[in-house]
């Protein structure tokens, strides 16, 4: 959907989903790139700007599953109402003749339009209709560029977008090797980005499995842009996103990158093979230097350092025979927690018991604040145990001259801007 700007430039408003109950973090990383926000709700952002905002959040936002090109909003009550609203858009500005379109997703919420097929078939009809007007054509080739549509029917309002990325922004290239059930980037680098761990503080993931949390801490800290090693689909549109704005989007990105950053990331798995996965996803990342990965249980957690952060996503005993050795584990995490007090600790569980098994190894009886995610279509909370904080340390050279703390971020909690 296009507006004007300042000074004539072309304004596009963008969709950008997101987990539930992650849209607070989303939020402050498009404010972090300059783009206004015009609304916020639950599982997305939409935001406003130029051509050059498509490709600087496809390469920058970590925490979204896609950029949607708002194309449409309207009332449907029938499929009548679908079809006709679908045919006033002006395709034609968006698509060219011998472009690829189709719908690749519908999705309908609590309203009267609700099988997908049928909306993907009408939508598709209707499209067709007015660009066979536009370009007066009884046959479209699609041999051209890709725009694959997303629509989404939520109280009988429909809105439309055209999918800029392809594979979901998840997919940042550097994880080939997988653990069962891995926590995806996006949800990983939300959870850091929601918690005050900076690059400057010691962080740990006694869980670390195919190494996400630890290698998505590393690119925070490095500020290396997590769609930098991938490519996205509207790269390949001739018309809307000038490939000028994708060039200098990259050239922007490998500016920022800060190579010579101290961090202290370490990931501990009981499982050799795991370490194995990490290491290799580690070094495919360019982080493969950074962190520390070890084999170590959970039980034998320890450190020299007084404080620090642990942040990480442990099993939660999905499968049945799993379900007897949970509390045990929460239990001994507990133990942990209480042997080092000092530490702060966030955990991302969806084991029912969780908090009340660490409760029960130790001395922190309950979470000082937990937040409900979804993972995927499962319900999952993050515990969030604050340990004390450590003495004010003094400001480095850069914060005095820049402002920002050693993550990149203004002075705060990471992503959140004053």
């Amino acid at each position: 959907m296009k507006t004007e700007m300042k000074e004539d430039m072309e304004e596009y408003e963008m969709i950008a989903p997101c987990h539930f109950g992650m849209e607070a973090v989303l939020k402050r990383e498009i404010e972090g790139l300059g783009y206004r926000i015009v609304r916020v709700d639950n599982g997305k952002v939409i935001f406003a700007g130029d051509a050059a905002a498509v490709a600087r959040a496809n390469l920058f936002l970590r925490t979204t599953e896609r950029i949607l090109l708002k194309v449409a909003e309207f009332r449907a009550d029938t499929f009548d109402d679908l079809f006709e609203g679908v045919r006033d858009v002006p395709w034609e500005e968006y698509i060219p003749k011998d472009g690829k379109f189709w719908v690749t997703k519908a999705n309908s919420v609590s309203s009267k339009l609700f099988s997908p097929t049928d909306i993907q078939k009408i939508v598709k009809k209707a499209m067709v209709e007015r660009l066979r007007e536009t370009y007066h054509t009884d046959w479209f080739d699609e041999t051209g560029e890709s725009y694959p549509l997303r629509i989404s029917i939520v109280k009988d309002i429909v809105t439309i977008g055209i999918d800029t990325t392809g594979e979901s922004l998840h997919k940042r290239g550097y994880r080939k090797f997988t653990a069962p059930a891995p926590l995806t980037e996006t949800l990983a680098a939300a959870i850091l980005l929601l918690s005050p761990w900076h690059g400057d503080r010691v962080l740990v993931d006694p869980f670390c499995g195919s190494g996400t949390i630890p290698i998505e801490a590393a690119m925070i800290a490095m500020d290396i842009a997590p769609g930098l090693e991938r490519e996205f689909t509207a790269e390949t549109w001739k018309t809307q996103i000038p490939k000028k704005v994708w060039y200098e989007a990259v050239e922007e990105a490998n500016s920022r990158i800060r190579r010579d950053v101290e961090l202290n990331i370490q990931g501990y798995d009981i499982d050799a093979e795991m370490l194995k996965m990490a290491r290799a996803n580690a070094a495919l990342a360019g982080v493969g230097d950074i962190i520390h990965f070890q084999q170590r249980d959970v039980k034998d957690f320890s450190h020299p350092k007084k404080y620090g952060f642990v942040i990480t996503n442990p099993p939660y005993g999905e499968r049945l025979s799993e379900k007897s050795e949970m509390f045990g584990l929460y239990r001994t995490m507990g133990q942990v927690m209480s042997k080092n007090d000092t530490w702060s600790f966030f955990v991302l569980s969806g084991y029912e018991e969780a908090q009340r098994a660490i409760a029960a190894g130790g001395s922190r009886k309950k979470a000082t604040k937990n937040r409900k995610i979804y993972n995927g279509m499962m319900k999952t909370y993050l515990y969030q145990y604050m340990g004390a904080k450590p003495p004010r340390r003094e400001r480095t050279e850069n914060e005095q001259s820049t402002g920002k703390n050693e993550a990149g971020f203004r002075d705060g909690k990471p992503g959140e801007s004053k």
